[in-house]
């Protein structure tokens, strides 16, 4: 499956040859596209799902954009984990335990943030939660790519 995923990527290389490397790319397109899948369930749960409601989950009650966030980050953490495994970083010499626990200390502090920066910006600002969740993502994707390449997956 992941020669399958890279062959596909790869199709598209060319066109992106002279501004990145290979490994960069294969980080942007999987990561892209998990993040584009992201934005889809937070967007249909958001909307369809919670109907723009607050979410009671036993004694606790969140709010519609924190529960959005919550779907999406179930659905798409296992699979960012495997895209990252063994399309972007299949040269790790990390075991597969060790990335895996890395990559979940990542994701936790990367959860924390996006928690802490949607709510900033949808509470405090009072920016939409839809935008609100992209620019959140935008600036975490930065920070995760670095912390992917030289501590989740070092090679």
């Amino acid at each position: 499956m992941a020669n399958l995923i890279r062959s596909f990527i790869d199709l598209f290389y060319p066109l992106f040859k002279n501004l990145m490397n290979k490994q960069m790319f294969y980080y942007i397109a999987c990561g892209g596209s998990n993040t584009l899948f992201g934005f889809v369930l937070y967007y249909y749960s958001y909307h369809h799902l919670l109907e723009k409601q607050n979410f009671s989950f036993f004694f606790i009650v969140i709010s519609p954009h924190v529960a959005a966030f919550l779907f999406s980050f179930i659905v798409t953490f296992p699979i960012g984990f495997l895209l990252s495994k063994y399309i972007v970083w299949s040269d790790s010499y990390l075991k597969g335990k060790q990335q895996l626990f890395r990559h979940f200390l990542l994701v936790i502090l990367f959860f924390l943030l996006n928690y802490i920066l949607l709510k900033l910006f949808v509470e405090v600002f009072f920016w939409w939660p839809f935008p609100s969740q992209v620019i959140t993502t935008s600036i975490i994707i930065i920070i995760s790519y670095l912390s992917q390449k030289y501590y989740s997956f070092k090679e």
